[in-house]
């Protein structure tokens, strides 16, 4: 789909991700950005419209989709990561927490605004993954597994809303330049690089966007023996 007079739902849209789409929507001429956050007021970028949105909150999903009923692209770019492993002491209050946001939060939304993408003729749902949907460990390990669900997720979405012409892209990348990952030591992509590849590869009407190398390689290697994720 075109970005040009697209009108685009950005959950998350307040900071690092979110806040790189909704600047290259407006500047690849999406006729109208709501820009969604759990507090709308900390949304100070010129040209969009401010929409709260706290993902796991049903009746903010519901108003929202009610409100925002010209949409015909969602990016589901809201997202928590702490550390920590599966045995690390509050594990399973970790993956609640990470599930509610990182998997019933795009499971929401995408719900909420099938039936006005449908209206609106298909348009598009944009999911932000991450390489740790395909590899895991102690240091992110309850947060790669709630990725792992989300793609999970984005590939079954993309069967059942194919009827109704709405394209599904996930997007899957490394370590991002962004307060999610302050406290990390490793290369990092700056939002504007990968939010640019994600926008090519929607244009382009593409189902899958590996945005660095080292997801790249890392996809290739899910076949290999021994698989990279072992």
């Amino acid at each position: 789909m075109e970005l040009k007079n697209a009108v685009v739902l950005i959950t998350g849209a307040n900071r690092g991700l979110g806040l790189a789409f909704a600047r290259e929507a407006l500047a690849r001429g999406a006729r109208k950005v709501y820009a969604a956050a759990r507090d709308p007021s900390g949304i100070t970028l010129a040209g969009v419209q401010p929409l709260k949105l706290d993902v796991t909150s049903a009746q903010d999903v519901a108003a929202a989709a009610a409100l925002a009923s010209d949409v015909t692209l969602v990016i589901n770019n809201a997202g928590i990561a702490d550390t920590g492993g599966f045995l690390a002491p509050d594990s399973i209050e970790s993956a609640r927490r990470h599930l509610e946001v990182n998997l019933f939060g795009p499971l929401a939304v995408s719900k909420a605004f099938a039936p006005v993408l449908a209206a609106n003729g298909g348009g598009a749902v944009l999911n932000v993954l991450s390489i740790a949907s395909w590899i895991n460990g102690p240091l992110l390990g309850v947060y790669a597994m709630s990725k792992s669900a989300a793609w999970a997720l984005t590939n079954g979405l993309r069967q059942e809303l194919r009827a109704q012409k709405t394209q599904v892209l996930g997007l899957h990348m490394g370590f991002v330049d962004t307060d999610l990952t302050k406290g990390i030591d490793a290369p990092k992509s700056t939002p504007q690089a990968i939010v640019s590849q994600a926008y090519d590869a929607l244009e382009a009407g593409e189902s899958e966007v590996l945005a660095d190398a080292q997801t790249r390689q890392v996809k290739q290697g899910l076949s290999a023996s021994p698989a990279v994720y072992l």
